[in-house]
């Protein structure tokens, strides 16, 4: 009995793993390769929550030198409303939340063990979700019809549900 050599064979042209059939591979680029992006991030608060905020410094960085004197802060299912924060910069590429956040965590109820989960929406605007040492989001609401006209130093809380 003859033995028969069987050789592989491929079926299709260049369309194993990844390949489109034209020789170009559908492989991402390296990480390294990729723009930095950084849409989202989050800070826990294991200090006095109302004293300013360092920001990630990849965030900072992520500004490419544009050091915004203020930022809008929104809170998330929180009404319209827009607080002001002043930015300071420590010229070591560091990012600061100071003057009106104060206001902010305690309208929002930022505390000790707090999670504040940031989303950058552009024009200096960043979405805040506040969630507490449980890990469970803290949701709020506003009874504010027009908040357009009230000064930051007015703190007035949005409403927790229970």
């Amino acid at each position: 009995m003859a033995s028969t050599s069987r050789t592989p064979t491929r079926r299709g042209r260049g369309r194993g793993r990844g390949g489109r059939g034209d020789g170009s591979s559908s492989l991402p680029p390296p990480p390294s390769t990729l723009p930095l992006i950084i849409e989202e991030f989050f800070i826990v608060v294991y200090e006095d929550p109302l004293v300013k905020k360092a920001l990630p410094k990849k965030f900072a960085d992520y500004l490419d030198g544009q050091e915004p004197a203020k930022v809008y802060l929104r809170a998330a299912d929180c009404g319209p409303r827009l607080w002001t924060v002043e930015v300071l910069f420590d010229g070591q590429g560091r990012m600061y939340l100071d003057k009106g956040w104060e206001n902010f965590a305690i309208a929002h109820g930022v505390d000790f063990g707090c999670f504040v989960h940031f989303k950058y929406e552009g024009d200096d605007v960043l979405t805040v979700k506040v969630f507490d040492g449980t890990m469970c989001r803290k949701y709020y609401y506003s009874d504010d019809e027009d908040t357009d006209d009230e000064s930051d130093d007015d703190v007035k809380p949005c409403i927790h549900p229970l």
